[in-house]
């Protein structure tokens, strides 16, 4: 069975062994007479997606303990992979749960790292840069891109350890794997969101 986590801009689908982007239109293109369970945040497309007689939706069987109404279902859906930990996805924005003994002890969300340097631009032109991923922050920058690098990741990186202590941080998403490479005691795994899907259906099978 392929599983999809329909996403914004794009479908991700999951078929056991990979985990493949496509865009909205190239998936329900390729995959639309597979049989497919999926989640969505992208309420837009719900119409186009009930017209596909061989994809389900099965969002309303993503529960977690103690979540609020409002909280996106893929963020529930990684939350449910591990019952005990950390859970950040970095997408277009980041959000960050955490989870004891699978019960949802709430999180917070800060902005994408595009979206954070899109911010300085809109502030000055003066401030429009790119992110210096292997920028230090051992010491203080002496440069503008770096000074924007560094206030954007130093910021991302303390917010989350402070809730860290001894907790397993799980990552996933699109600049998952560098903001993986910042922490210990940390694993980057793009199928997380799937396990939690695989873990909340043979939970209500």
């Amino acid at each position: 069975m392929l599983l999809a986590d329909i996403g914004n801009t794009r479908i991700h689908i999951y078929n056991g062994k990979e985990v493949i982007h496509l865009s909205h239109e190239e998936a329900i293109e390729k995959y639309r007479d597979k049989k497919l369970q999926y989640i969505t945040v992208k309420h837009q497309l719900k119409e186009k997606l009930n017209g596909l007689k061989n994809w389900t939706d099965v969002s309303d069987r993503i529960v977690l303990e103690n979540s609020y109404d409002t909280m996106g279902i893929d963020r529930r859906a990684l939350c449910l992979s591990h019952k005990n930990g950390i859970f950040v996805s970095a997408g277009s924005a980041i959000t960050v749960d955490v989870v004891e003994g699978g019960v949802y002890q709430g999180g917070f969300l800060l902005p994408g790292l595009k979206v954070y340097i899109k911010a300085y631009g809109a502030i000055s032109p003066a401030l429009e840069s790119k992110l210096n991923l292997n920028v230090s922050l051992d010491r203080l920058p002496k440069t503008t891109k770096d000074g924007i690098s560094f206030g954007i990741i130093a910021s991302i990186k303390m917010l989350i350890e402070k809730y860290q202590s001894d907790k397993q941080l799980y990552i996933s998403g699109g600049d998952g794997e560098f903001l993986s490479s910042l922490f210990d005691n940390v694993l980057f795994d793009e199928t997380l969101i799937f396990q939690g899907i695989k873990n909340a259906l043979e939970k209500t099978h």
